[in-house]
């Protein structure tokens, strides 16, 4: 996600300091506009005044933000941090204040719309921290995305992100099911999701991710491994507001089979081969 949403800023014209975990791909980038490849995020923060950073989960962005040579050790006061992970609301809250220590102002920014919206730059944004700041720094969010939503304070970008993937993941679950179901009866795949699509059980998503699956065409746009910690800090959240998140729990234990399978890496429609192997039928073009 990073490297497009760096790439998009960089065809916006803006002057961007660089930098990745595989320092080639921040190397290969730089040749594609006015940017150069610092060697640490410190050294980002040092050059920058607005900085973006996308890692995959809470301990990559405590690291990145806080640890040695992190963000926090060159952010200049006045500079803004925007984190477009999904990580645990409350570990953004506490590195929201160990940046507000310093003067720096933090958003949390967690997007959606995985490897394509990435790449055309049409991504949506959840944003949480102080709307004044978000204002302000709005105009370099728009080369990466199209729909902006600020949530409110420190978190609220995130709880509504892992909001979003819980019905996501749901969905995705529901599909796999219902999918297996009208296969295994003898229900032609095609005629089935043309049922869905023109029904009260349409689904953007569904209608996005069932031809990769008749296709059988699993390349990761999102992966299992990730929706699965997304939805894992949902069912976090749950225990913490006190809220019962019953079919999450299943869809969370659904997707481990899937990884255990060994597709943790496969985009997350690749968790119907669960069912399939268990119905002994594959939902795919006749």
């Amino acid at each position: 996600m990073g490297l497009p949403m760096a790439r998009n800023l960089l065809k916006a014209g803006h002057e961007v300091a660089l930098w990745s975990n595989t320092a080639k791909k921040a190397a290969a980038l730089a040749s594609e506009g006015k940017s150069t490849v610092f060697d640490t995020p410190r050294q980002v923060a040092e050059n920058s005044e607005c900085i973006f950073y996308c890692v995959g989960d809470t301990t990559m962005s405590r690291e990145v933000a806080l640890g040695k040579d992190g963000l926090i050790e060159g952010a200049k006061s006045g500079t803004v941090v925007a984190d477009c992970s999904t990580i645990a609301p409350e570990a953004s809250i506490e590195i929201n204040e160990a940046f507000a220590a310093k003067g720096v102002d933090f958003l949390d920014a967690p997007c959606t719309g995985s490897k394509p919206g990435a790449e055309g730059g049409t991504l949506t944004f959840m944003i949480g921290g102080s709307q004044q700041v978000f204002d302000r720094v709005k105009p370099w969010f728009e080369p990466m995305g199209k729909l902006f939503y600020y949530c409110g304070g420190p978190g609220m970008g995130l709880n509504a992100k892992l909001t979003q993937n819980l019905v996501l993941a749901n969905i995705m679950e529901a599909f796999n099911e219902g999918m297996v179901l009208a296969t295994k009866a003898g229900v032609p795949p095609e005629l089935m999701l043309e049922v869905l699509n023109n029904s009260a059980a349409k689904s953007g998503l569904i209608s996005f991710k069932a031809p990769y699956i008749l296709d059988r065409n699993f390349t990761t746009n999102f992966s299992t491994k990730w929706m699965h910690k997304d939805i894992g800090m949902a069912l976090d959240n749950g225990k913490r507001l006190g809220v019962p998140l019953p079919v999450t729990s299943l869809t969370h234990q659904m997707f481990q089979a899937a990884m255990s399978k060994g597709t943790a890496e496969e985009d997350f429609c690749s968790t119907i081969k669960v069912l399939e192997d268990l119905a002994g039928v594959q939902v795919k073009k006749s």
